[in-house]
């Protein structure tokens, strides 16, 4: 049986730019606490084991405060712990069992997509430079951390360093009511399934066998969907796909030690221009863990990401704002936004972290006309 408590704390201050110019500083923060049991010591199950995590969210976002046109709304967010909700939740709630001398493994229960597909260990506080993109872009049926679902998920280690792996979830618009956050069943509400697919390799290079991750996946939804394409505002498609890559390598080591080096990293994902809110994304970036002989456990990383709004779901927009005659009149376009970070990760402790960070957001919400924005933030992690 192992506990597990953490605490992230994530603040930004707008030092210039942004829809609205009026310098603030906004704070929001995430614990968690979970358990994990080794069901084979515990009674006698082997190679299998329970884990139940607990998370509580609060505070408030800097972007959708100060940064993007309230008529928009956001893209990214300049603080990845904020979102869906300052409530208690259920997170993780599933049963793993691995079988054939560990070459397959299932697990069964409620599940975050994110925590098995399209992972990448981010240290950057920019929401578009983490793990888990397609949930980024598609929060509506693929759901990150904190929000879970039940679901299935099979992995087959085909051979050494490559693996297949695929999932159901079932896609139930209670998921992410803050008045259901800790209920396990939420009966009525199902409109479909989302099935996550991926091929990995996970090699180790070179003589120094440092580490790497190449991942490809996809997802389909069978729930219907608003089909922007279509003139009719009611039009509804059935089903909805996308594709995305992750590849994060180690290039080098220092002194042998392949604790420390420089890594390089890049994912993307295409989304069904019919049904997406973000046609396509793109980041890429580079970290450098143990800079300094003195700080071997520090880092220092930086990064870029892209996303473009889909011009058909502009154009449905545009007409739900005229129509509407709340707010008529042409609503602003939503285009690119870059988005970029810096940072350096200081383990003061070997349980705390204080991690400075300074953005950039080009056309914050993807407003042309919003002025560029720069960001001031700082994280601070605890572990236990």
């Amino acid at each position: 049986m192992a506990f597990k408590f953490n605490y992230i704390a994530e603040s930004a201050y707008n030092l210039h730019g942004g829809y609205d110019h009026d310098r603030t500083i906004r704070y929001a923060d995430q614990f968690s606490a979970g358990v994990t049991l080794d069901l084979d010591k515990l009674i006698g199950i082997a190679d299998a084991t329970f884990q139940i995590t607990f998370t509580d969210r609060n505070g408030d976002d800097l972007t959708a405060d100060r940064l993007t046109d309230p008529a928009n709304g956001t893209i990214s967010s300049v603080q990845e712990v904020h979102g869906r909700g300052n409530v208690l939740r259920l997170t993780q709630f599933w049963y793993k069992q691995s079988m054939f001398d560990g070459r397959f493994s299932y697990k069964l229960g409620r599940i975050p997509v994110g925590d098995d597909f399209a992972t990448y260990e981010s240290q950057f506080q920019n929401l578009y430079l983490g793990s888990g993109e397609p949930g980024n872009q598609n929060g509506d049926i693929w759901y990150n951390w904190p929000v879970s679902q039940w679901a299935a998920v099979g992995r087959w280690n085909i051979k050494p360093h490559y693996y297949a792996q695929l999932g159901l979830f079932n896609l139930n618009l209670n998921n992410t009511d803050p008045d259901k956050h800790l209920d396990i069943i939420h009966g009525n509400g199902t409109t479909g399934t989302l099935i996550p697919f991926e091929l990995g390799w996970t090699p180790r290079l070179g003589h120094e066998n440092l580490p790497g991750a190449y991942r490809l996946g996809g997802y389909y939804s069978s729930a219907d969907t608003q089909d922007y394409s279509s003139d009719s505002d009611d039009q509804q498609k059935s089903g909805r796909y996308g594709f995305y890559y992750v590849i994060d390598q180690q290039l080098t080591s220092h002194e042998s030690d392949a604790n420390r080096g420089l890594s390089v990293f890049s994912m993307a994902g295409w989304n069904d221009k019919d049904t997406s809110f973000i046609e396509r994304y793109v980041s890429t970036g580079v970290t450098y863990a143990g800079p300094f002989d003195a700080r071997p456990n520090d880092e220092v990383g930086w990064g870029l990401a892209y996303a473009m709004v889909n011009d058909d779901y502009n154009r449905y927009n545009q007409r739900q704002a005229t129509r509407s005659g709340v707010n008529p009149g042409p609503r602003p376009s939503q285009g690119e936004e870059y988005n970029a970070e810096i940072y350096y990760s200081a383990q003061l402790t070997p349980w705390f972290a204080l991690r400075p960070n300074l953005q950039y957001v080009v056309n914050p919400g993807g407003g042309s006309d919003t002025d560029n924005a720069w960001v001031l933030g700082a994280a601070m992690l605890a572990n236990f």
